[in-house]
């Protein structure tokens, strides 16, 4: 029998760890799955913007895979469009998990909750790929009191992250642990304007959904053009509720109320520019983006406090809270930014300091921590696999 010589086994266990090294410094390759902006919101625009920072960092190499495929125009047919969408993005989903090292999922609660993000999860589990689940509504409360399955299915994910500590607190009360990592600003193509008297000239850019109260928003209007006859409304973005609240305008018999539907996030800072009020009026929420961008905006915001916009807001600090559904709290929280001298522009200018809290110079190294310690987790276990 022929003894092996040492020095032949000591060069390629050195090869096998130089390989292992070269591969756990190599880029991280993340993919995103998010909805894209053809549906405007806070997650479309927070996973593109996310997408854009990661894209100028060398150390992550990142993909995006949108949830809402486009089909040609014969297929477009009630009910079958709806089964085939699904089936063509479950199947460009397994194929982009296969090629990843991490997977990061946007996801909204109820229904939507299970025709992408929970298929994600399994296909990530099915492959052995770490998946990051990243929940952003602010109806999670109910959404996880109603569905219990969905916690069930979270507990899939590598890691839930969360952008408020509001919702680290919710996801605690139902045995989930979630950790805080908060939206990206992305605040830059903002004009700050001082606001030293303020005119009653108001916008409102929430969903038209009754989690969002918009006609507590319109009810509060009233009030106040009782007050400024030539006081002017904004209502931007559109939904299910457009209609009724149109007609309730007209009931209240409100004047100057401009209802203009979907805003693209390019048109966004014209219009936050041309206004000096925001308003809004949730009954549940979370994070909201356009508040940061009404911060870099010097836009002095009077909002209800549901859900985290209390971890956003202090109250008569760098905002104005009213408590949900009292649309007679928020006329009186506008008029005071009307009156009180001084108080928008104070209120303005402490809320733009808040908002490097939240530029991706902060905000950006959390996430690539994250892939990193996912991803090298995901390699090692994989070494010892094969070891």
């Amino acid at each position: 029998m022929l003894n092996a010589n040492p020095s032949v086994f000591a060069q390629a266990s050195q090869e096998t760890r130089l390989a292992r090294e070269s591969e756990f410094q190599k880029a991280v390759r993340v993919l995103l799955i998010a909805p894209s902006l053809r549906i405007i919101g806070g997650q479309s625009i927070q996973a593109r913007r996310l997408q854009r920072y990661l894209e100028q960092e060398p150390c992550i190499q990142i993909s995006f895979l949108s949830v809402d495929c486009r089909l040609p125009s014969f297929l477009r047919i009630k009910y079958l469009r709806t089964l085939i969408t699904l089936v063509i993005c479950l199947a460009r989903m397994f194929r982009a998990i296969g090629r990843a090292d991490v997977i990061h999922i946007f996801t909204p609660g109820y229904l939507a909750f299970y025709l992408a993000p929970a298929p994600a999860l399994l296909a990530a589990r099915l492959v052995g790929k770490p998946a990051i689940l990243n929940c952003h509504d602010g109806r999670a409360p109910d959404h996880l009191a109603r569905w219990p399955v969905a916690g069930r299915l979270m507990r899939l994910a590598s890691e839930i992250v969360v952008p408020s500590e509001y919702l680290v607190e919710v996801f605690a009360r139902f045995g989930l642990r979630a950790v805080c990592v908060p939206n990206v600003a992305g605040t830059e193509s903002m004009r700050y304007r001082a606001r030293l008297w303020p005119r009653p000239v108001f916008l409102h850019t929430r969903g038209l959904a009754a989690e969002y109260n918009p006609a507590c928003t319109l009810r509060a209007f009233a009030i106040i053009q009782q007050r400024y006859p030539e006081a002017r409304l904004t209502v931007a973005h559109d939904g299910p509720q457009r209609r009724e609240l149109v007609e309730l305008a007209a009931s209240l018999g409100l004047r100057r109320v401009n209802f203009i539907g979907s805003v693209a996030p390019e048109d966004m800072p014209a219009l936050y520019d041309s206004s000096d009020i925001y308003l809004m009026s949730p009954d549940a929420d979370n994070m909201p983006l356009s508040l940061l961008e009404c911060f870099a905006a010097g836009l002095p915001v009077v909002s209800s406090s549901a859900g985290g916009i209390s971890h956003l807001i202090q109250d008569q600090l760098n905002g104005m809270l009213f408590m949900p559904g009292d649309h007679c709290g928020m006329a009186a929280c506008a008029l005071r930014l009307l009156e009180e001298p001084g108080l928008a522009a104070r209120l303005a200018s402490e809320a733009r300091r808040s908002c490097a809290r939240y530029s991706w110079s902060d905000i950006g190294p959390q996430w690539m921590e994250l892939y990193r310690r996912l991803a090298d987790r995901f390699l090692s276990e994989r070494s010892m696999n094969s070891a």
